[in-house]
């Protein structure tokens, strides 16, 4: 058997053309002559080695004979365009050449950006923080470990950690003059208005850190930047836990001195009176941590979405932690737990789940902590919080309104009006249960989500101002309003289109009724 050959690297192909050529010619030969097989195997060789069979070729290799593009023909005008795709995405800006735009509201099918943060995986039911999947982190890390990786793109080593917790730690002790501030609101102001509140109003306290006062490059010093980094995850565990116990009328209390996670300092801030020994139960803080973990990013969410927005303008990074705060404070997006809690109470009793699994078909009710725009699939985090919530009832006892979702779930996980929508149930559906059983009043839960989201929002943040594609962000519209119309003077104006436009209060009513101007 003749040995294999090795091609001179100065054949092309149209070398290779001539001998497929060749071959096809001996082919007939060979048919006629059979002794001439031997030579018509080794010029089959020598063309295989020179260019391996399609179905050989790996799979990159057969991607990149493939044009990657998109073609459109405008039927208007008979216009051709070839767009480009990478990453499987098309630049809509390339759709200008053909005078137009594309119209997505709430961003259903447009990518703002590249990231290399959260991956995630709807239809699979898939999550991973820079990689790694949220099952292993939620069983094996904490969740500093969790805002480093995702900060910084990698795991930490341990010298690497042991500092970066260090740097945090150290700025869960607040400005006093924070605490003054927070102690002026309203006895009953909502924790989330105070904790948004407050995070915006610490650039004030950093005007180094600040663009509007110290330039727009201020944050291209990778230390400064570092440094809002470690207050901001520090900062505001204290700032939640402020919040909390001045809704409840007790005094602040500061970190301990002693030695503790992140967890486990917040808890202890909340809930310490006059022991001082106190230290919260090691359950119920690896509970917290694992919700922290599970909560802290989730890709381009509406408040993952305002951080970069406002960070675009160059605004100073806690002005852009306070606006996406408040993007979460909004039912739609940081409150569905809430809601989930307040269904399960309505519900009552298991006897009434079929009436109300009628009712949701019939759409007179909501269901709640079922679906999501991104999961179509089961949400990976709510198989981890349903375990999770064994353990803290293991502590405190178990909340009474788990059967009540259990029971739910399992009829509408088996009913095929739900299945066929694929509505399966989210982080939400069991996250608010486990917070009414460690004792947090409901309008503190979108609180419990803001803290481990300062991590997702920070990592955005600094991959943003890395990004070299991170130009204003300043999205168009479809004008659908009138053209040009000219001004009428007040006199001659008729036929206005009748607006409401009283606004009473109580105040407003009894001035109403009264004698002459207040």
């Amino acid at each position: 058997q003749a040995p294999p050959l090795r091609p001179p690297h100065h054949i092309t192909s149209h070398h290779i053309i001539h001998l497929r050529h060749h071959i096809t010619r001996r082919e007939t030969s060979v048919r006629r002559m059979p002794s001439s097989s031997t030579s018509h195997d080794r010029l089959g060789r020598i063309l295989s080695q020179l260019a391996p069979a399609k179905e050989n070729m790996p799979h990159k290799a057969k991607a990149s004979a493939k044009s990657s593009s998109l073609t459109v023909i405008d039927n208007r005008d008979g216009k051709k365009l070839e767009v480009p795709i990478k990453d499987g995405v098309v630049r809509s800006k390339d759709f200008w050449k053909l005078k137009l735009r594309t119209y997505d509201p709430g961003y259903k099918n447009t990518a703002s950006c590249t990231s290399r943060i959260t991956f995630i995986d709807g239809g699979k039911g898939v999550l991973r923080y820079r990689g790694i999947p949220i099952e292993q982190l939620a069983e094996k890390s904490t969740f500093l470990e969790v805002a480093y990786l995702l900060m910084f793109g990698n795991l930490p080593t341990k010298q690497q950690f042991d500092t970066f917790t260090k740097n945090v730690m150290r700025h869960t002790y607040v400005h006093e003059d924070i605490k003054k501030m927070m102690a002026n609101f309203r006895h009953d102001a909502h924790p989330m208005g105070m904790v948004s509140s407050m995070m915006s109003a610490m650039s004030t306290f950093q005007p180094e850190a600040n663009p509007a006062k110290a330039g727009q490059g201020v944050y291209q010093d990778r230390k400064l930047r570092n440094e809002q980094i470690y207050r901001i995850l520090g900062s505001i565990i204290s700032v939640a836990a402020c919040a909390y116990r001045h809704r409840v009328g007790r005094p602040f209390v500061n970190p301990s001195s002693e030695r503790m996670g992140y967890a486990e300092s917040f808890l202890y801030m909340m809930d310490k009176l006059d022991n001082p020994n106190y230290r919260p139960h090691p359950k119920l803080v690896r509970a917290l941590e694992v919700l922290f973990i599970l909560h802290a990013d989730h890709e381009q969410n509406c408040s993952a979405s305002a951080m970069r927005h406002l960070t675009s303008s160059g605004v100073d990074v806690y002005s852009s932690i306070g606006g996406a705060a408040s993007a979460l404070y909004g039912p739609k997006h940081g409150g569905a737990n809430e809601a989930v809690l307040k269904m399960l109470e309505k519900i009552g009793d298991k006897k009434n789940i079929p009436a109300f699994i009628e009712a949701v078909k019939a759409k007179k009710v909501r269901l709640m902590g079922f679906g999501h725009r991104v999961y179509k699939n089961y949400d990976p985090r709510a198989r981890i919080v349903r375990k999770l919530a064994d353990d803290v009832f293991s502590v405190v006892g178990k909340e009474p309104l788990i059967e009540i979702a259990e029971e739910l779930e399992k009829i509408a996980l088996s009913d095929p009006f739900f299945v066929k929508r694929k509505l399966y149930p989210n982080v939400d559906f069991y996250s608010g249960l486990i917070y009414k059983a460690l004792g947090f009043p409901t309008d503190f839960f979108t609180v419990l989500f803001t803290i481990p989201r300062c991590a997702g929002w920070l990592s955005h943040w600094n991959e943003f101002l890395d990004d070299p594609e991170n130009v204003i962000v300043r999205p168009r519209q479809v004008y659908l309003g009138p053209g040009e119309t000219q001004y009428v003077d007040i006199s001659a104006r008729g036929g206005a289109k009748e607006i409401e436009l009283n606004a009473t209060s109580s105040a407003s009513v009894r001035r109403q009724y009264s004698t002459g101007n207040p």
